[in-house]
């Protein structure tokens, strides 16, 4: 697998604390190893057709979209805001 990083992803990754960007990292680790890792609750997004979320920790949530073997971060942040605004 391929993971690249909308513009938007790396901006908000950005702000992160230390120990967030440190379980972010950790989940794409994880995401590129096998994306149906138990610990990161990969799942659909309702009402959305082609967005799945993930989650690299209890409160964090990131989202991204899946083409062929290629996987296209788009947000990450708090659990709410991101599914707001996947």
């Amino acid at each position: 697998m391929e993971i690249l990083f909308t513009e938007q992803f790396e901006q908000v990754y950005e702000k992160l604390t230390k120990a967030e960007k440190q379980s972010v990292r950790k989940a794409l680790t994880l995401l590129d190893d096998d994306p149906k890792y138990p610990s990161l609750r990969v799942k659909k997004m309702e009402g959305r057709k082609s967005i799945w979320e993930a989650s690299p920790s209890k409160r964090l949530r990131m989202t991204f979209k899946m083409v062929g073997e290629t996987i296209f971060m788009r947000n990450v942040g708090e659990h709410d805001k991101v599914l707001r605004r996947p």
